[in-house]
């Protein structure tokens, strides 16, 4: 499949996905470098901002690519 028959919403859907685990994956290293660096301060912000902020976000992100899937194999 050429890159150029993707529609909209499934590059939107993919690009999405993947700057959402960029994000986890910088969250992931802050926790593991503050916890062993003995920084404790930022463990419950990063909790925070995990619960508050990404919760919601990655199940936005969880329906657009399954509606991305579901209209392309309608396609």
């Amino acid at each position: 499949m050429d890159t150029n028959q993707d529609t909209l919403l499934f590059r939107f859907a993919s690009k999405s996905l993947k700057y959402f685990l960029l994000v986890l994956f910088g969250i992931a290293i802050a926790y593991v470098l503050s916890s062993g660096l003995g920084i404790s301060q930022i463990i419950p912000i990063l909790l925070y901002i995990l619960q508050q902020f990404l919760l919601p976000l990655g199940i936005i992100v969880l329906c657009l690519i399954t509606t991305a899937i579901i209209f392309e194999s309608l396609r």
